[in-house]
């Protein structure tokens, strides 16, 4: 249950940001409504995410393994429900969406994908423990622009999880939107 009320005061930037986000994912995001009792946060944030949505340096998959797998290793339960259905609209192979939580057990995973899942889990590590090997490895495969991308959307999504799973946000339903669970392979399509 969420720490906070999901009811803020009703502002106009409560109203635009309910409507963009309804627009965008169907339905009012919960972290949203969570930010949106202090207004200067809120706005802040959706300026952040906005920037962030901007980068394109990385490969969107990489970035969304990096991301979920950050989200694993907290236990972002709102951030793994998100992330299946936003790796769903991406049309990523729900295997993979599925796995992550098991990366290291799974065999869906290329041997570039396992690098940036370990990245992500050593970065968020409390202190972060990065291996220098594999930094190294990262950076001659990917570049030093989608090295520092990928190393910046870990911490970002650090920053998300972390905020989500101390306010209590959970589960809003989107991966049952999806048809991931019961699709060991192949791609699934996005919900209509």
């Amino acid at each position: 249950m969420a720490r906070i009320s999901l009811t803020p005061p009703r502002t106009l930037l409560l109203r635009a940001m309910e409507w963009y986000s309804r627009r965008a994912y169907g339905k009012v995001l919960d972290p949203g409504k969570a930010m949106a009792h202090n207004g200067r946060v809120l706005w802040s944030y959706l300026r952040f995410e906005q920037s962030v949505a901007k980068f394109r340096a990385l490969d969107g998959d990489l970035k969304m393994l990096a991301e979920m797998t950050s989200a694993a290793a907290i236990g972002c339960a709102w951030c793994m429900d998100f992330g299946h259905w936003e790796g769903n609209r991406r049309g990523m192979d729900p295997r993979k969406l599925h796995d992550v939580p098991r990366w290291r057990e799974s065999d869906v995973y290329t041997p570039l994908e396992r690098d940036v899942m370990a990245y992500a889990e050593e970065m968020t590590a409390n202190p972060p423990e990065v291996d220098d090997e594999l930094a190294a490895r990262l950076l001659g495969r990917l570049g030093e622009a989608a090295f520092v991308e990928l190393t910046m959307m870990v911490a970002v999504e650090n920053m998300r999880s972390r905020f989500n799973s101390a306010m209590g946000l959970t589960s809003q339903g989107f991966k049952e939107s999806c048809d991931l669970r019961d699709a060991p392979a192949g791609r699934s399509r996005p919900a209509a």
